[in-house]
């Protein structure tokens, strides 16, 4: 492998952590403060990558696409958490699970009445369509580096919030004790409701910041999902810090994984596998993962 290669497999790799980031940091709060297992948090993510390719067209502008979308996407999760989850936050882990699956396919559908069932293609902005080189020879998308410097962004956002705020105060304590929380006088159905709508808008935002890079369909958010939970488990539940670094694990190793065994003339099955094998390596030595917010 040439060196180029290497850095422009390393860069792809952080952007997909990243992207990776944004969306698992929402749901590992949701599991981690309400022990809510939400399978539907990939729909999130399809959507935001609807409502931002719709508002592009609408607007004519991609970064306004953008904001629109992640404001729909977060309306979208309030809607659903004061309809549907607050009725699930007594039920167990099963009943969860078939209730998330359930809006799986009820926003499947509905995108597909909304949108249609043909795919949507989403042009990368014109300002940020040309390549920049980072080194001599080797020439690098501008709108990768751009999705990976928004993800770095809000990974620093978030961490202000969490660390240095009082409703990211809050996020912890409940993290680690909710119970507690609750006792202690503070309001924990808008404490719910206002982690589920952020979960839902970085959900959102990562949509709409993928919608140039992939195919907008139905049921694209499915398979992020999977990844998301291997990021989820490899970090620790309710930890963004965990969330962070698991990602950028998870992307690095994804991303390798489909490269180096083609040039070292291993199956293609081993890339599939990877991300897998590091999950249980993790869980072998750390059961709660490598910075778990509770037990």
């Amino acid at each position: 492998m040439s060196v180029l290669l290497l850095l422009e497999q390393t860069l792809n790799g952080l952007q997909l952590g990243v992207t990776l980031f944004l969306i698992a940091a929402g749901m590992t709060l949701v599991l981690g403060i309400m022990n809510l297992v939400n399978l539907a948090h990939g729909s999130l993510y399809m959507l935001g990558a609807f409502f931002a390719a719709s508002f592009t067209q609408w607007t004519g502008s991609f970064a306004l696409g953008v904001v629109f979308a992640l404001a729909a996407t977060a309306l979208v999760g309030l809607v659903v958490e004061q309809v549907v989850m607050r009725r699930l936050y007594a039920r167990d882990h099963l009943d969860q699970v078939l209730a998330t699956f359930g809006l799986i396919l009820f926003f499947n559908e509905l995108t597909k009445i909304v949108w249609g069932p043909i795919a949507l293609f989403v042009d990368v902005p014109a300002v940020l369509s040309g390549r920049v080189e980072l080194v001599p020879g080797a020439p690098y998308p501008v709108y990768r580096l751009v999705v990976l410097a928004a993800g770095l962004c809000v990974a620093i956002s978030l961490w202000w919030l969490i660390t240095r705020t009082r409703l990211g105060m809050l996020i912890r304590a409940g993290a680690s004790n909710r119970e507690m929380v609750g006792a202690l006088g503070v309001d924990i159905d808008r404490l719910y409701m206002l982690v589920f709508a952020l979960g839902a808008a970085l959900a959102g935002f990562a949509g709409a910041l993928a919608g140039p890079l992939y195919v907008v369909e139905i049921g694209m958010g499915d398979a992020i999902l999977i990844k998301t939970f291997v990021v989820i488990v490899i970090g620790g539940i309710g930890s963004i810090r965990g969330a962070f670094v698991a990602a950028l694990i998870v992307g690095m190793v994804d991303t390798f994984g489909r490269v180096v065994p083609q040039a070292i003339g291993l199956p293609a099955a081993v890339a599939e596998m990877a991300i897998y094998i590091v999950m249980a390596g993790v869980l072998f030595f750390r059961p709660t993962g490598l910075f778990a917010a509770r037990g």
